[in-house]
């Protein structure tokens, strides 16, 4: 997903293997601009011959027959009152219709219909006058005006209904002056009996509810940073030559805090692994919704009815601003290339939509900077090492920036002024570590960037649908592309180096396939890739101090424990101490980022690391049942015991076992729950007999339990084993960490559904403090707690105020 597809890969390892070892040898030692113009003498017409086939097997032109398909399927769904699959399958029916086609618009109109049936009226609305502005046929133009008079008077905006009957009824008036049309007639009874209503319905307005409700308050920084735009003020930015550069604390900053809120400077969706990354028509006549189908792929927000890209099938955005917006920042040269962005990955697409937003003026001072060819004191220049954690240090912050103001050297990255530059400036001196990338990496990255730089000086051109002209930047191409790639191939390959370390995958929290669940469970997915440059101050740690999240394509930074005046703000880059044992953080991040982490995490687990239960739990012994521990040969932990157990034996068992509970999944997955719940509780049996009550499996096979009881409506046996899972949870991650969050979440839920008021309530409390740390007030989750609250305090017999 982030590099090319395999073909392409397989293709550049073919031609590297071919390479003369001279040619070899040479992109382990050369700058950035070297091995741009060794790839450009290498790239061959049948390289690029091969990438044109592949990207039109990636191709992003619109489909008629594709459309034809979505719009039979979701008249099949909507028949069927799925209007919600219905909504989806004629969002991407229009993504494949010409604009200004009846095509167009009677997909928005067969849409409009999905959301007025899920009472989703001011969305009905918009659709209604998208279908009008694509020219909808007059024939049916009354269904559609009946449809917005519903959808008024639902909303109670009774004068703007009235104004819409009358439109109604003059044009079906008119339409029965001329031939005469039998289908008016369902239509009249229906407006009879709104007219009737409305005629009856003298009270004040009141909305019907139009689908999620109201996201909270945005959370914002309660005092901006002087130094560092989109942080707090209770952090300070510094930098060694060990470890770069780095936040710390200026003052005691407590759970929940936000420190820092950024927009990315530049994101890009992930492709649909089940959509975009399969090559061929067929690819294109898939029912299931893939990230882009779901989210604006600018903002990055939740949208539920998509607004089409007039040029390409792949780009859709919440509204038409949002589309306009995209097209005039990058997309109108990106459109004609979306097969070839889908082929070459997620890590050249953000390279390419960077240099396209900084501008060509800007890039090209920067790389020329970088060069040598213009005074380096214009540009900050970047720091020469890898981060590291910063290690139970706390420094005199009043004599460090005394310090910093007499030697008149900003930090790397910042202004004269010594304030950071959040902007391109910032991106640009991330550091790529290129001596650090392997020669034939660097083969591939410069490979595909030429290729992309060749393709882009072909097709540079605006769209003719948009009717606009060739801008400044256009007009730089015609020269800066000819005769090879220049300085934005420069700047585009230094961002596909530094995405390997620096890029951030920006997450969105998704409903796993439940359909008809009472019970929920969320995951966090991985929605997109983008550059932000205050969060890439954060050095890593196995074990963070702060908890990291999206909304759309802006992230928050809060401080998951208390952090003491004079630490550092740390982050972690995916390794966590939870999640994997110090051997594989380690290797992990040695492969990605290039440093050895020798954060507290690591020290202390290498230390007891020979004398401990492994993290995810361990084996128990057939004898007394304590804990086993030991290489090959397993003894028991307790010193009166001397049994003796072989690890292949018992690993073996493990993986019995863990089949055995995939077959009961697949049998609760089939419907088939008392079935799948005999499985689980013989599955338990076997486990306590030789796995220690905190062991990974445990816990799964409780949850198990628990969602096979909830779809049962057993909600007493649901939370009793939910509260089994919790114990797991709780020793595997933490009573505070986010799994914990979303477990409690689950019990919750179970709790509320079975009216176990006072429990419930406390479980609330639990789950919302726990999430809101991670995630802030404004979380799709949190919220959701905080109405299942709302529900139970109104029961009767139960005080209004907050539960202890």
């Amino acid at each position: 997903m982030d590099l090319p597809v395999e073909e392409w890969q397989s293709h550049v390892h073919r031609r590297w293997l071919r390479l003369q070892p001279s040619v070899r040898a040479a992109f382990s030692t050369s700058a950035l601009q070297e091995i741009v113009l060794l790839c450009s003498s290498l790239l061959q017409p049948e390289d690029e011959a091969f990438l044109q086939r592949l990207a039109e097997g990636y191709s992003v032109e619109k489909d008629p027959n594709a459309y034809l398909f979505y719009k039979e399927e979701g008249n099949k769904a909507f028949q069927k009152k799925a209007y919600k699959a219905a909504a989806l399958l004629y969002s991407q029916g229009t993504s494949h219709a010409r604009p200004n086609t009846q095509e167009m618009s009677l997909c928005f109109a067969n849409r409009s219909a999905a959301f007025f049936y899920q009472a989703q009226y001011e969305t009905c609305l918009e659709d209604i006058g998208r279908a009008q502005m694509h020219g909808y046929p007059e024939r049916l133009q009354p269904k559609l005006m009946l449809r917005k008079a519903e959808c008024l008077m639902a909303l109670g905006r009774r004068q703007e209904a009235a104004l819409a009957i009358c439109d109604l009824e003059q044009n079906m008036a008119a339409q029965q002056a001329g031939k005469g049309t039998p289908h008016l007639q369902d239509l009249q009874r229906r407006l009879r009996h709104l007219k009737t209503r409305g005629q009856e319905d003298k009270g004040p307005a009141e909305a019907c509810p139009t689908g999620p409700p109201p996201a909270s308050k945005e959370v914002h920084l309660e005092a901006e940073n002087e130094q560092i735009p989109n942080a707090t003020s209770s952090v300070s930015l510094c930098s060694d030559p060990s470890r770069g550069r780095y936040l710390i604390a200026t003052e005691d900053i407590l759970p929940g805090e936000l420190l820092v809120k950024e927009e990315a400077f530049v994101s890009v969706l992930n492709p649909g692994e089940t959509l975009w990354l399969r090559p061929g028509p067929e690819a294109r006549r898939d029912g299931r919704a893939a990230p882009g189908d779901l989210h604006c792929h600018r903002c990055l927000k939740p949208a539920v009815a998509t607004v089409p890209c007039q040029g390409c099938s792949y780009a859709k955005y919440c509204s038409q601003q949002c589309m306009q917006l995209a097209w005039e920042r990058y997309h109108r040269r990106e459109c004609s290339l979306g097969g070839t962005l889908l082929t070459l990955g997620v890590f050249c697409h953000v390279a390419l939509r960077t240099v396209l937003l900084a501008g060509f003026q800007l890039v090209d001072k920067l790389v020329k900077t970088l060069q040598g060819a213009v005074n380096s004191e214009a540009v900050s220049v970047p720091e020469g090492q890898p981060p590291m954690e910063k290690l139970d240090a706390q420094p005199d912050l009043g004599e460090r920036d005394q310090r910093r103001r007499l030697s008149g050297t900003p930090l790397p990255g910042c202004d004269r002024d010594g304030r950071y530059q959040s902007s391109y400036s910032a991106v640009f001196h991330l550091l790529p570590h290129t001596e650090k990338h392997s020669p034939e990496h660097k083969f591939l990255c410069g490979l595909s960037i030429v290729a992309l730089c060749k393709k882009l000086g072909e097709a540079y051109w605006p769209s003719p649908l948009w009717g606009q002209v060739p801008s400044e930047l256009e007009a730089a191409l015609t020269t800066e592309w000819s005769p090879g790639p220049g300085i934005w191939a420069v700047a585009m390959l230094r961002h596909v180096l530094q995405l390997h370390c620096n890029a951030q995958g920006v997450t969105a929290l998704q409903e796993v396939e439940s359909e008809g669940d009472l019970v929920t469970e969320h995951r966090q997915a991985r929605l997109a890739t983008g550059f932000f440059p205050v969060i890439s101050l954060l050095n890593h740690s196995c074990s963070p101090n702060t908890s990291l999240a999206f909304r759309g394509s802006v992230g928050t930074v809060q401080a998951s424990r208390l952090i003491a005046r004079g630490q550092e703000i740390l982050h972690c880059y995916g390794p966590h101490e939870c999640r994997m044992d110090v051997a594989t953080r380690q290797q992990k991040l040695r492969s990605q980022y290039f440093f050895d982490c020798c954060c507290q995490a690591c020290q202390d687990e290498e230390a007891r690391r020979a004398n401990t239960t492994p993290k995810q739990g361990g084996f128990r012994c057939p004898t007394c049942q304590a804990a086993l521990q030991g290489d090959d040969a397993l003894c028991c932990s307790s010193g009166s015991c001397t049994a003796e157990v072989s690890r292949p034996h018992l690993v073996g068992r493990l993986q019995d076992l863990q089949q055995r509970v995939e077959v009961a999944l697949e049998l609760l997955r089939g419907d088939k729950t008392v079935r799948a719940i005999q499985l689980l509780l013989g599955c338990r049996q076997e486990a306590e007999s030789f796995l220690t009550s905190e062991h990974m499996l445990m816990g799964e096979i409780e949850d198990h339990l628990a969602q096979a009881y909830a779809s049962l409506g057993d909600w007493p046996e649901s939370a009793a084993h939910l509260r089994n899972s919790l114990k797991v949870v709780e020793a595997q991650h933490g009573p505070a960490s986010v799994e914990m969050g979303h477990e409690l979440v689950k019990l919750a839920q179970v709790l509320f559904n079975g009216f176990a008021v006072t429990e419930a309530l406390s479980v609330i409390e639990k789950a919302e403090k726990v999430l809101s740390i991670h995630y802030g007030p404004e979380n799709e989750q949190v919220q959701e707690l905080q109405q299942m609250k709302a529900c139970l305090l109104e029961l009767p017999g139960l005080p209004a105020g907050p539960t202890a």
